[in-house]
């Protein structure tokens, strides 16, 4: 029988030659592989099925124009995206990228670990995942709504409520959702719940843009509690400004943490008294009203600002990446890891290099992978579908409740399918494996689809 690095190394051959050019599926797919090859070994009937070969595949890839006016009259032209990835355990799920980064590979990436993720909050949901090109930053309201309004003239013949639901992602928030949903509405003739991620008005979810942030603080807690230890008093490094990193700093704050870092592109703020909730309230306006540069943060408080680095230099007893994929990489692991960091839980998805996870799982911290610690977010994603299907809304607590109860569930999951011989959790394999096994039976139940 071959090694297993050489089937690794094969299979990853074969995926390479029919995805061309896609680093980062590349990334993600082997990461998986990984963890699961020796497993399939081991559960014959995964391998008879080919499961991990069907997986890797999209059960169908969208692409299409977008043309918009601008504000002058000016015609634009950007290329939209959806992929559907595997709908074995429910309708596709998962977020719409607008960025000028996006392309075939990122998006095939990130269908592919929101199949996992989606499985591992035992929601039925399958996995997908889609955008655009398109810029929303320096956009008037009305070039966002008539770019909203094209793309989803063409995306919604092929979505619905139990076929596909898109959500919101980078570049695609509350405003962006609306536009969205608004020209569904118009073309389609119904009030459904094929978008997640709604104003609280007209079907949305309390909590839902506050999830993300606060799955990822209530993972690093599970993962802290192994150890006996919690999130009080613990000094916390976060990337990113956004929905995620704002809300991730809101649950410290709550759970007597110390956040000392936000970021953004151009560089990131060390506050080393900590970030306050009056502080964060800035924050807020900052960023989603005014829309400015965290500088101004530092500008403010009179702190430190390191332009053009990320955080991870910053002494911290817990991290969390919550900004973008591969922001943190080996020599970032190795400095956390010096400064005493004994935690990681991913906000963002695929934030860390493979090196930088290596580096995470010999030294034997406790890494919350993204598909595990950031599922948070589409949890109430699928909690909003249900109380849309309901036509019931429930309250802040009982989502949060939930919400917690599937973190709490996802890291047991975890534990139970990376458990080492000598007690370590490898939370990688774990999600990895548990994520897999509902979807590969889900498969084989299903028969050749």
């Amino acid at each position: 029988m071959a090694s297993l690095e050489m089937q690794i190394n094969d299979f990853m051959s074969k995926v390479i030659a029919k995805n061309p050019g896609e680093s980062e599926f590349h990334q993600a797919v082997k990461e998986v592989a990984e963890s699961l090859l020796e497993f399939i070994e081991a559960n014959p009937k995964y391998k008879h099925a080919k499961i991990l070969e069907r997986i890797v595949e999209p059960e169908r890839v969208i692409m299409f124009r977008v043309p918009w006016l601008t504000d002058d009259g000016e015609i634009q032209v950007n290329r939209g995206y959806r992929i559907e990835m595997n709908s074995s355990i429910g309708p596709y799920k998962g977020g719409l990228r607008f960025h000028p980064t996006v392309n075939l590979g990122i998006l095939k990436f990130l269908a592919f670990e929101q199949v996992f993720k989606n499985s591992l909050t035992t929601l039925p949901m399958g996995g997908g995942k889609g955008g655009s090109d398109f810029d929303p930053k320096g956009k008037t309201d009305n070039e966002v709504m008539r770019f909203c309004q094209s793309f989803m003239t063409e995306l919604s013949r092929h979505i619905g409520p139990d076929t596909d639901v898109p959500a919101g992602d980078i570049g695609v928030g509350g405003r962006e959702i609306g536009y969205l949903f608004g020209q569904y509405k118009r073309i389609r003739n119904e009030f459904t719940g094929v978008l997640t991620g709604k104003a609280i008005e007209w079907g949305g979810s309390l909590i839902r843009p506050e999830a993300t942030g606060y799955g990822a603080v209530y993972f690093a807690q599970e993962m802290l509690k192994t150890r006996n230890l919690d999130l009080k008093g613990k000094t916390c490094v976060v990337s990113g400004s956004g929905n995620v990193a704002q809300y991730a700093v809101e649950k410290l704050i709550h759970f007597g943490a110390k956040p000392v870092t936000l970021s953004d592109s151009s560089g990131y703020i060390y506050d080393k008294d900590g970030i306050t909730t009056e502080k964060l309230a800035y924050v807020f306006e900052l960023k989603n009203i005014r829309r400015g540069r965290i500088k101004e943060y530092a500008d403010k408080y009179g702190v430190e600002y390191i332009e053009g680095k990320t955080p991870w230099n910053v002494k911290c007893d817990a991290a969390f990446p919550c900004a973008t994929q591969n922001e943190l990489n080996e020599e970032d692991a190795k400095v956390l890891i010096a400064n005493g960091c004994i935690a990681v839980s991913e906000g963002a998805n695929m934030p860390s290099t493979p090196e930088a996870v290596e580096v995470f799982i010999a030294k034997k911290i406790l890494y919350g992978p993204g598909k595990a610690a950031n599922a948070g977010g589409v949890s109430v994603s699928g909690l909003e579908m249900t109380q849309n299907s309901m036509r019931l809304p429930w309250s802040r607590e009982e989502v949060d409740a939930r919400l917690q109860e599937i973190m709490v569930n996802i890291h047991s999951t975890c534990e139970k399918y990376g458990k080492e011989k000598d007690g370590f959790i490898n939370y990688v394999n774990g999600a990895n494996i548990g994520g897999f096994i509902k979807i590969a039976d889900a498969m084989i139940a299903q028969g050749l689809v």
